[in-house]
Formats: structure tokens, sequence, C-alpha cells
């Protein structure tokens, strides 16, 4: 999905700089849907934001407070998943910032406990002393997911937007496929000239990173809609006919993702039925 990039250090609590307005420091948290750790991005020197704080963890949040040397004066939230925003009020008590975030409330996979200070929408800026981030308001994995552009280098931190070597997932009722795509192609549009994501390796060169990411997620939706043509009419059957070269706990995941194409595609008009199923071919 990206060009090969330099070894890079994802060892807990070490801060790992991009250049001398981006830093990252990957939280303990490395897993199937995770990879490394979700990882916590520092932007700017004189006056300092950090976008998502991650999991409600006292030694990563002690690092990252630690790397802001008392100049961390807003915590940015990409998204409300409990690996990106629970550890928002444990680094609010050890800098004083403020923790800022989309308005709306997720209703599936969410963290429950999360609460703004203020709130975060597309079109707003944040200005430092030596950096601006423009928020972008891009839903599709959450219907809450922002993006943060830092204007001087063209980064964009990108939350969960993509991921290095793997595809988010993308699950109803917060995920919608049309959504994901959309706000892909919106990213295309933009000058990039890296993406820092919310898991994994900085992605360059962005314009192929995300080529590649749409266009595997037609390739899964032509899978999804000739596997309805034939006859599956059941997600579970959907997911085990197409999904056969990932382990038995990534399909219990693709099951979201399956219904957020289904969903598409019944907007669409060529498919129609709901929930688990039956799905069946229109037209």
């Amino acid at each position: 999905m990206s060009e090969r990039q330099p070894q890079e250090d994802f060892t807990p609590g070490r801060v790992h700089r991009i250049n001398w307005r981006l830093a990252r420091i990957t939280a303990a948290n490395p897993g199937m849907m995770t990879g490394p750790g979700t990882n916590t991005w520092i932007v700017g020197q004189a006056d300092r934001v950090v976008v998502d704080p991650g999991p409600d963890d006292a030694a990563h949040q002690e690092a990252v407070a630690a790397a802001g040397e008392g100049r961390i004066k807003a915590i940015l939230i990409t998204h409300t998943h409990p690996d990106h925003s629970p550890g928002a009020r444990r680094l609010q008590a050890l800098t004083g910032a403020q923790v800022m975030a989309h308005p709306r409330e997720l209703a599936g996979i969410r963290d429950t406990s999360f609460q703004a200070d203020e709130l975060l929408d597309e079109g707003d800026r944040l200005d430092g002393g030596d950096f601006t981030l423009h928020v972008l308001h891009t839903p599709g994995h959450a219907s809450d997911h922002l993006c943060f552009l830092l204007e001087d280098d063209r980064i964009l931190i990108a939350g969960d937007q993509v991921m290095d070597g793997a595809t988010v997932v993308i699950s109803p009722p917060d995920g919608n496929m049309q959504d994901y795509l959309d706000s892909l192609h919106r990213l295309m549009r933009l000058d990039l000239a890296a993406i820092a994501p919310g898991h994994g390796r900085l992605l360059q060169p962005p314009r192929e990173v995300l080529e590649a990411v749409i266009e595997h997620r037609l390739h899964r939706e032509r899978m999804v809609l000739q596997a309805v043509m034939e006859g599956e009419e059941q997600i579970a059957d959907l997911v085990r006919r197409i999904y056969t070269h990932i382990p038995e706990a990534l399909q219990r995941v693709a099951f979201g993702s399956v219904r957020a194409h289904l969903e598409k595609l019944r907007d669409e008009g060529r498919v129609a039925g709901g929930g688990d199923g039956p799905w069946r071919p229109l037209g």
C-alpha cells in the first residue's frame, strides 16, 4: 500500500520525531486491530497540541505529558473509539489542556465516558506559534471522525482514515462505506506530502496510498455483489466465502465491513435486504 519506509521506533513511551514540528509516541496496546499500538501525535514546539491520547494508560499519558514539556494547550480527538480517546482525561489532569472533538456521539463501539470541553468541526482552524492545523470532518470509519491537516508540512494526521499495512473496519451503525469512500476521494484532492496514521508508520506517497485503499474497497464490493448474485443471502455465508485467507477472529470483524458494503449497494438500488440477511440482487 505504501512505498518502503525507513524503520520506525514503536517502543512504548519513546518519542519518534518526524520533523521538528511533529512527533509520535506509540501506546503499549499492540494487537490485531491496532498494529504496533495507537499513535499519539504531538504537534508544535512553542505551544503544543496532542492528537489522540490513546488508551487510559498511566505510563503512556505520563510519557506524552513529559514530551509536551509543559506546553500542551489542547488534546484533539480524531474519533471516540476506545483505542483513541480514553486517555484524554488523564492527560488533561497532567497538563490542564482542553479536550476537543467532533460533536457527534457514536451509537456503536465508543468511549462511553468521553466528554469534550470544546467542539471541532469541518473548517475549524487551530493556530499555534509555529503551526496551523485545519480540521476536516471525514466520516466513514466513524461518524465523528476528524482528520487534521498540518498546513506547513502538508502532513495529514489521519486517525483511522487509513492504517499502515491493513484496512480499517467500516462497521454500521457508525461506519458507512459510501461516506468512507467519499472522504477518501476528498483527501485525494489535497496536496499532501505524507499521512500520519493512527496506527503504524508514516505513509508515503499519500496519493498512491489513498488510491490503493479505494481500489481495495471497490474490489471487495465487487466480490460481495457477485456472491449475492450467485445466491448467497446471509452475511455470515458471504464472509466465509470472501474472507477465506484470514483467521476466524478477523472474519468476525469482517462481518461489519460486508454489511457496510451491502448497505451501500442497497442505497444504490443494486441489492435488497437488511441486517444479517437475507440479501438479494435487484435488476
